[in-house]
């Protein structure tokens, strides 16, 4: 018989995250496009980047057939929060060329699902694409990264909106996804922790 989940952050009800997750504003928007396969993840990073923000919104799916109308909103500058030879890195402050806020479209999933989901959208391959600097250090500590620098979903937007919204920190999004880290490890028992995953 399955645990009573929370209908918000679908945590079963006795490891519910809500009252850890922030209501925090920003003046940029964020589209997290997640792939189906992350959707019913024990670390749904992009859900917990979704309720923690209010201006952001969730999508799942492989190909998002109403994804133009949303990049053509007048009020946002649209990119691509993914690596590429063409990506501008990062630095801090909203770039000054266009005095609109990005809309910072995020695709969620495997690098592999990531980029299928780049391959079915074309409007998403044709973005200006916007990368994190080199040298990120992910807090994921029970996962290996593919690459190094590699960060979740969640933390990639956190790292995202700080450098382009300093001096205001995100920050306090990462503390439902400290906990969920923290609950993996107390279940999987120290002695394994240190044997699997410690440095």
């Amino acid at each position: 018989m399955s645990r009573p989940q929370c209908s918000r952050c679908v945590r079963p009800l006795s490891h519910c995250l809500c009252a850890l997750i922030p209501s925090l504003p920003s003046r940029c928007r964020v589209l997290l496009l997640q792939h189906p396969s992350e959707s019913g993840h024990a670390l749904n990073t992009a859900r917990l980047a979704a309720l923690g923000l209010q201006n952001a919104e969730l999508l799942v799916g492989e190909r998002f057939e109403d994804l133009q109308a949303r990049l053509d909103d007048p009020g946002y500058r649209p990119c691509l929060l993914f690596p590429g030879n063409d990506a501008e890195v990062l630095g801090a402050g909203i770039p000054r060329e266009d005095s609109r806020p990005p809309l910072l479209v995020v695709p969620d999933g495997t690098w592999r699902k990531a980029r299928k989901l780049l391959h079915l959208n074309p409007a998403l391959a044709a973005l200006p694409r916007l990368a994190l600097p080199d040298g990120m250090t992910s807090r994921y500590r029970v996962r290996k990264a593919p690459v190094a620098g590699a960060l979740s979903t969640l933390e990639a937007v956190v790292a995202a909106l700080n450098l382009l919204e300093s001096p205001a920190s995100f920050d306090a999004l990462l503390r439902p996804f400290e906990r969920l880290i923290d609950g993996q490890i107390e279940a999987m028992g120290e002695q394994t922790y240190r044997r699997n995953h410690a440095p």
